[in-house]
């Protein structure tokens, strides 16, 4: 698997595309804006997307998943305890670029279900606490883990947003993603790549 990461919109969100070399199938995790730019490299590379999945629901992570979504007739996937935050402006705190936008997604997912999508093992791990309904996806076989907004290099999510807890966030990453092996690589939404086992030995938060 190969993983190439685009820094998009107002706040430097973190989109990767998660590509099957064999078969140039692939993911896109967390389009949060400029999706004609997505689009782009897509069909440049003559990539074919799986799917769209998000790590949760605000605007910058989801804003540009359903333009990419209509595009390549793809579904976009979210964690069921999102849907709330994906719906309301209030709560993808879309009102911070002066919007009041309403995102989708089509197919809602489990804790600890795992998807089988472009020929990758994908398990989802509900890691509340950024939001309701964040979760972050694991491909064990690669040993990779996009965490979103629920850790950072050295940090952790924002709390302080509607539906958002410090005492679930540290629960969620101690309990679901500490759990992981150390050499896990940790493909965050903002800011750069880690390690599980960087962030056990480092992370102030943790």
């Amino acid at each position: 698997m190969k993983i190439e990461q685009y820094c998009v919109g107002q706040v430097g969100t973190n989109c990767y595309f998660a590509v099957n070399e064999k078969t140039k199938e692939m993911l896109v995790i967390d389009p949060g804006d400029s999706a004609q730019m997505l689009a782009g490299k897509i069909q440049q590379k003559s990539l074919k997307p799986a799917a769209i999945l998000l790590t949760h629901g605000h605007f910058d992570h989801a804003m540009a998943a359903k333009e990419l979504a209509d595009i390549f007739d793809v579904k976009i996937y979210a964690h069921e305890a999102e849907k709330n935050t994906l719906k309301q402006p209030g709560l993808n705190v879309s009102s911070m670029i002066g919007r009041r936008d309403s995102y989708h997604a089509d197919i809602f997912v489990k804790d600890g279900e795992t998807l089988n999508l472009a020929g990758m093992e994908i398990q989802v791990l509900h890691t509340p606490g950024h939001t309701e309904g964040g979760c972050c996806y694991y491909l064990e076989h690669e040993q990779v883990l996009f965490s979103g907004d629920t850790l950072f290099c050295q940090s952790v999510g924002r709390t302080d947003f509607p539906g958002g807890s410090m005492a679930e966030i540290i629960r969620s990453i101690k309990e679901k993603l500490l759990a992981l092996p150390d050499q896990v690589k940790v493909y965050p939404g903002h800011m750069d790549v880690t390690t599980i086992g960087m962030e056990r030995a480092q992370n102030p938060f943790l």
